[in-house]
């Protein structure tokens, strides 16, 4: 039976695993593996959300391992170290528990077709302690860990008897992750009035947004970044555009012209990359920001049996430029792959990818929904907001909630979701 191992369980890994088993897995064609280092999926828009403690992994993500016995593939657990593209293998990193304990040795897994779909992280640009002294949102790890800081950061100013002390959150990078991580960290800050600390609000979080380009959201219309600026400042956000961080330390951010930034807890959100160790492999042609480039049917230009999608697929348009690292891109390109290998077993033929741009949205917690819809039938675009913005931002999560769980269960998981929403605690204080 040919095997299909699938390195990355994102929004585009996940979807692809969920696609190619109802096809080829449910016709016992394919033996189908989907590999990750983690245990949940989380929908990587919402780890912003994680960080901030309004949603629960529990109730909003999937477990790896069960969704895998339901749907005819199976889940490997692991980190990809090497791949023989000769002998068709990868190779997984020994488990290691967190005492130390090896829970699982190094594994070599053989493919007949293998998708990448590892991701991306972020990009700190060789700053100077940024590493050590800023959080990342790349995994739902990290999101986790940022958590606890906040909620340690948020009980240690509650129990301060100076009223006038605050916490000094930096935020390095203005695209849609920092934006919305922004508005959702003053939203907690007024939630955690109403559980156990009733000397906490929004008054005494102090929000520095920090971006090297022109304007916040760059790669945004102007006019949504003009909207998302303005409901910023009503929070009291104070965003510092065209200034670059030179140097970060344990008290906080160093700019470029010798300012200090003053921070309790610092944010890096600023650009992101495809991993280093794909460049380390030695078997792909990479861009600048080290994604794989790809043909037009997503295989690796270098080897016809990998494809590529997500973050870390180099896709270059007609027009020159890259299809960008975005969640409607992963959601297109496992449509095109998983297509594109049942073709493999079907002799059918293959298509060409093409991006489309359905537009971009901002979510700034509860406060406001900006965002853009690029017409089907011509270039243009129509701005919205409102009720209507967050109306067709939800509905992009649930268009991932259908292709991860097939319509029915789709449906279903939503509405308990809602439910859950009803009754459970605003805010996630663990």
């Amino acid at each position: 039976m040919q095997k299909i191992v699938i390195v990355g369980g994102g929004a585009g890994g996940l979807e692809l695993a969920s696609r190619l088993s109802r096809t080829l897995g449910r016709k016992q064609q394919a033996e189908i593996t989907l590999v990750d280092r983690s245990r949940t999926h989380i929908w990587k828009p919402l780890l912003h959300e994680v960080a901030a403690g309004v949603i629960d992994k529990h109730s909003d993500g999937v477990d790896y391992a069960i969704h895998a016995a339901a749907h005819h593939y199976r889940f490997q657990l692991g980190e990809m170290c090497s791949l023989n593209a000769q002998e068709q293998t990868i190779t997984l990193s020994p488990l290691i528990d967190e005492d130390g304990t090896q829970v699982l040795p190094e594994r070599e897994i053989h493919y007949d077709q293998l998708v990448l779909a590892i991701g991306s992280v972020s990009n700190d640009f060789g700053t100077p302690g940024v590493a050590e002294n800023c959080y990342f949102l790349d995994s739902l790890k990290q999101a986790e860990r940022f958590h606890r800081a906040l909620l340690n950061q948020l009980i240690r100013i509650n129990q301060q008897e100076d009223k006038n002390a605050r916490i000094d959150v930096a935020i390095v990078g203005a695209g849609a992750t920092g934006t919305e991580l922004a508005a959702q960290l003053h939203h907690v800050a007024n939630l955690s009035k109403a559980y156990g600390m009733p000397d906490m609000s929004a008054s005494r979080l102090k929000i520095t947004i920090v971006e090297a380009g022109d304007r916040i959201l760059p790669a945004l219309p102007e006019r949504i970044a003009n909207s998302a600026r303005k409901a910023l400042h009503k929070l009291g956000v104070d965003i510092k555009e065209q200034t670059m961080v030179a140097k970060a330390d344990e008290k906080g951010l160093i700019t470029k012209d010798g300012s200090r930034i003053d921070a309790d807890l610092m944010v890096w959100a600023a650009g992101v990359k495809a991993p280093d160790f794909i460049t380390k492999l030695d078997l792909f042609e990479t861009n600048r920001a080290n994604q794989i480039l790809v043909d037009k049917q997503l295989r690796s230009s270098t080897h016809k049996n990998i494809w590529v999608l997500g973050d870390c697929c180099g896709f270059q348009q007609e027009n020159g430029k890259w299809v960008p690292p975005r969640a409607q891109s992963a959601h297109q390109m496992a449509d095109i792959v998983a297509h594109n290998i049942t073709s493999v077993f079907t002799q059918k033929g293959t298509k060409d990818f093409t991006y489309k741009d359905y537009g971009s949205l901002v979510h700034l917690s509860n406060y406001s929904t900006v965002g853009s819809l690029m017409g089907s039938l011509s270039n243009s675009s129509m701005f919205i907001e409102g009720r209507l913005a967050k109306l067709v931002y939800v509905s992009l999560y649930n268009m991932h909630q259908f292709a991860v769980h097939g319509k029915i269960k789709g449906t279903l998981k939503l509405l308990v979701k809602k439910l859950s929403n009803a009754i459970s605690p605003k805010l996630k204080l663990h």
